[in-house]
């Protein structure tokens, strides 16, 4: 009896709460206040009277002399079923259905007897329903452990597909597909595929941790994968990753899988498929079956559920679907191009040996420094070429690319016509002419340092010596050997001999 004391005392001379008491006391807070209901009952209060002995006190409190209480079996007992479904509505607390329920029954269950009585109903119920989610809240996704082989018609060699499979959380309406990996491209068009099948985006996603949506896996701050945050963005969900072990944050989908192994895998053991997409196709029929079948301890079906409760409770698609993108990382090259797949792309110069982020699609090149984008391109698939923009040259690069064999020729016919061709033979003297403009712009750069006219004399001295050269017109105005005179040209003869030919053997 020294407990009941101890209630008694703790409540009316310290004026504690009765979960106070009980946490003081180490007993259940139901167990407190059955006691002080009884106390009261019986006229007891603190402190007691000194002459009432202990057999007394319980005499008082659970013998004959207490009021009676009323037996659980003669109280109504609630319809738990239809609680259930209620608890799935938006806003809808069991709190509130106990208020419901002691409206029409004045005599009925406290609400902490009321919560023991539904849990103890709800833990029979299967694990699929066991959870309550709201219309709308939380889509349950991951990879079925069991693979399918498929058959290659031409090798006979047998690669697993992988089944992808989503799970709503209020109606338990089910999607799968099946993909040759569980690679990223196969994750985000597992998401993007069950989003068009449901009509809407659920407000929140639960993903396992896998690499490819989960980078760092962490309790309270998880790194996704940024393609996956980007899918999350697009449709305007928010991905919430289950936590590390903890199977029951996604019971949903785990109980999911195991109905898709069972009810849908299983009953395809025994054909032989050699494309997965002839395995999609014999899944459909077995996965609309699946979610028009009704519930084995519920009313209704996944179908009828999710029209419903869910389908009005998702958020609408974007106008255009998700374009898958991958994400990695490149250094700039000294000649500011940076390798995407194996294709050369340039970016602005003043980036060089800088790391950039980069995103693939199908279509386009993004390059970005610290989230802003620095250069986008059409994606090529020409291994080893470099497609460029002239604006992400240096100035110096960009006017050298604007010279052309002919407007070299008319640069040089403004300094005169030995300066022309001069230029003319360079450009003829290489087997591309564009190997010879940098010879033709270092002459450029000479008559600049000196003067047009001087230009004109070294080159057609270069061109009396045969010596059409960059080097040679350099040496020229370094020496000022434009000004002196050129050496006759002295006509030698033949000599006589009966090995030489002549000029008459040749025509």
């Amino acid at each position: 009896m020294r407990p009941i004391k101890d209630i008694l005392r703790l409540k009316h001379q310290h004026g504690l709460s009765v979960r106070e008491v009980a946490r003081s006391c180490g007993l259940p807070a139901s167990t407190v206040g059955d006691y002080l209901q009884r106390a009261t009952a019986a006229g007891l209060g603190w402190p007691l009277p000194a002459e009432l002995s202990e057999e007394q006190l319980q005499e008082k409190l659970l013998g004959g002399a207490a009021t009676p209480v009323t037996s659980p079996a003669t109280k109504a007992m609630p319809d738990w079923p239809h609680l259930h479904e209620e608890l799935r509505r938006k806003g809808v607390t069991l709190q509130l259905l106990w208020q419901e329920y002691r409206q029409a029954e004045p005599t009925g269950y406290a609400y902490s007897r009321f919560c023991e009585l539904y849990r103890e109903w709800a833990a029979k119920l299967d694990p699929v329903l066991r959870q309550v989610h709201g219309p709308g809240e939380k889509l349950f996704v991951d990879w079925a452990g069991q693979t399918v082989p498929i058959h290659d018609p031409a090798t006979g060699a047998i690669t697993p597909a992988h089944v992808f499979v989503a799970v709503l959380g209020a109606s338990n309406k089910t999607f799968l597909e099946a993909f040759p990996n569980e690679q990223l491209p196969a994750w985000i068009t597992g998401h993007v595929h069950a989003y068009n099948f449901f009509g809407g985006v659920s407000k929140a996603t639960v993903p396992d941790n896998t690499k490819t949506a989960v980078v760092r896996p962490c309790r309270y701050e998880p790194q996704l994968h940024r393609t996956y945050q980007e899918l999350a963005e697009h449709y305007g969900t928010v991905i919430l990753p289950a936590r590390i072990k903890k199977p029951r944050d996604k019971a949903k989908v785990e109980t999911g899988v195991q109905i898709v192994e069972r009810q849908i895998l299983a009953v395809l053991r025994h054909q032989r498929f050699f494309s997965v997409a002839a395995l999609n196709q014999a899944m459909r029929p077995l996965l609309a079956q699946l979610n028009a079948q009704p519930f084995q301890k519920l009313d209704g079906s996944r179908d009828q559920w999710f029209d419903a409760q869910e389908k009005s409770q998702l958020l609408p698609l974007p106008a255009q679907p998700f374009q898958l993108a991958t994400w990695s990382v490149a250094t700039v090259n000294i000649d500011y191009h940076v390798v995407v797949d194996h294709h050369y792309y340039s970016v602005p110069h003043p980036l060089i040996h800088q790391p950039l982020d980069v995103r693939l699609t199908e279509h386009t090149v993004e390059l970005f420094q610290r989230g802003k984008r620095v250069a986008a391109h059409a994606r090529s698939h020409q291994r080893g070429k470099f497609t460029t923009v002239d604006e992400h040259r240096p100035k110096a690069h960009q006017r050298y690319l604007q010279w052309t064999p002919g407007r070299l020729v008319q640069w040089a016919q403004k300094t005169g016509p030995h300066c022309a061709r001069v230029v003319e033979q360079i450009l003829a003297s290489r087997p591309h002419p564009e190997q010879g403009f940098r010879s033709c712009l270092g002459i450029m750069r000479l008559g600049k340092a000196t003067s047009a006219e001087r230009l004109e004399a070294a080159c057609e001295r270069a061109l009396h010596f045969g010596t059409c050269t960059y080097v040679s017109i350099k040496s020229i105005l370094e020496h000022h050997l434009e000004k002196q005179p050129r050496e006759p040209e002295l006509a030698l003869p033949s000599p006589a001999h009966p090995n030489l030919r002549g000029h008459h053997y040749y025509h």
